[in-house]
């Protein structure tokens, strides 16, 4: 019953991804999340985020941002880093997801995902048939809802790690 929540891949953050790796497997397009995946919550895109969406566009990645935040929070985000969005995305349904698939021009099999929540972000890729990567958060101070959500999500990613490491004797 778990399993619907974990990702394909978990890691320390989202700039220590091999996205070249991932180039060279197949992958075309990346869809992230922002809060908290890419940058602290609400904040602008700084210099580490500018540089990790020049070099995914110069591998040949096409990137599209999901937030279930609203557009002025997305497009403040976006300034700098000018690739496709979809904002109130209402993750964790699918169809967000497809969109953005549909904006880059990939699909499912060429197509990956990086968050940081498993109910919302992971959960909406894996609905979605999409390789999903769950990265840790990059800052602890976060809204009350989410931070209820990371009791649960511990829980989960216990379960997780043990299945991981069965499979990997």
């Amino acid at each position: 019953m778990l399993q619907k929540f974990y990702p394909n891949e978990y890691v320390e953050s989202a700039y220590v991804i091999d996205f070249e790796d991932l180039y060279r497997k197949g992958y075309r397009g990346i869809i992230f999340d922002i809060d908290n995946t890419l940058v602290p919550h609400g904040a602008p895109a700084d210099e580490r985020a500018k540089e990790l969406f020049a070099r995914l566009k110069k591998i040949g990645f096409a990137c599209c941002l999901i937030s279930n935040n609203q557009r002025p929070r997305v497009e403040m985000f976006n300034r700098e880093i000018q690739v496709h969005f979809i904002e109130n995305a209402h993750k964790p349904s699918k169809k967000s997801y497809f969109r953005a698939m549909e904006r880059m021009g990939t699909d499912v099999s060429d197509t990956l995902f990086v968050g940081d929540q498993l109910f919302t972000d992971v959960y909406g890729a894996n609905r979605a048939g999409i390789f999903s990567i769950l990265v840790k958060p990059i800052h602890p101070k976060e809204e009350i809802q989410i931070v209820l959500k990371r009791y649960l999500e511990r829980i989960v990613l216990y379960f997780y790690e043990k299945r991981k490491a069965a499979a990997d004797r």
